[in-house]
């Protein structure tokens, strides 16, 4: 049983230590708590535990604390994979919800498993999602001073191995800030979550990069064609470096590997792997 989660790129914050060391500690506090979790549930379960918390943390880019887009607005977007049914479930854009990764959950039941905009709100109500506002007055703060333009870069995660030996994978995000309304990153795709019976891997960055090169999907590809986790990643990230792309990822694979890997030194994570690791 093992699991890591990540807290997307460090950049907006690399200079201040206090917010550096706030995200170490949840962090490490989260991990803790997934990994307690664990003990007693499933990989997509804790997946969703994880994920949960984190976007319930306004230091992090997802749920509470989310970016503010051009427009004045904030919309969520998430996506969850179970590794053992390979099912993929998602909404993009989401408005006025606190977990936008509770909602891909309940949409994992469903045919239609990813839905955008009006349709997955009106989703969320009728399931008993009720209206909550995403803004902190940090963000508000940034929005008006436009303090975010190098702020780009953020992504809540997790990844999870149980017991049984099943893979699960979330990933949720508030998006890059000031980008045009409704638009669409990788999170709540396969190019930036995907799980299988072989590796899960959840991702943070730019997400037209690792739209552009399918990143999350061809790294499990590879592992499933029977690469190390390590070499898969490797592989796939000297590609994405052909288009001089950025992007870190965490994974697990179903032997139990551990895995975590960036093309810029502030993505924050921490691992639950026997003991607690916590790195930026």
């Amino acid at each position: 049983m093992k699991v890591i989660i990540h807290g997307g790129f460090f950049s907006e914050s690399a200079n201040n230590e206090n917010t550096k060391l706030a995200k170490q500690n949840a962090l490490s506090a989260i991990v803790v708590q997934a990994n307690t979790y664990l003990q007693t549930h499933t990989a997509l379960e804790t997946v969703v535990f994880a994920v949960s918390l984190l976007e319930n943390n306004e230091l992090f880019n997802a749920g509470f604390g989310s970016q503010i887009q051009s427009d004045g607005k904030v919309r969520l977007s998430a996506a969850l994979m179970d590794g053992k049914t390979q099912r993929f479930s998602g909404v993009i854009n989401i408005e006025e919800v606190k977990n936008p990764i509770l909602v891909a959950e309940q949409l994992l039941a469903y045919d239609d498993r990813v839905l955008s905009g009006a349709g997955a709100l009106n989703f969320a109500r009728d399931n008993g999602f009720g209206y909550f506002n995403p803004f902190t007055q940090q963000r508000l703060i940034e929005y008006e001073a436009k303090l975010n333009q190098n702020n780009r870069k953020g992504t809540v995660g997790c990844v999870a191995l149980d017991q049984d030996g099943n893979l699960a994978s979330g990933t949720s995000t508030g998006g890059k800030g000031f980008e045009i309304p409704c638009r669409v990153s990788d999170s709540a795709t396969t190019a930036g979550n995907f799980a299988n019976h072989f590796a899960a891997i959840s991702c943070t960055g730019v997400g037209e990069d690792i739209v552009s090169t399918g990143l999350a999907t061809k790294i499990v590809t590879r592992v499933t064609d029977g690469w190390t986790l390590k070499k898969a990643t490797e592989k796939s990230f000297a590609e994405l470096k052909e288009i001089d792309g950025f992007a870190g990822i965490i994974g697990i694979s179903a032997s139990g590997e551990v895995y975590h890997f960036d093309s810029h030194p502030y993505m924050v994570w921490a691992a639950f792997d026997g003991s607690l690791q916590v790195f930026n």
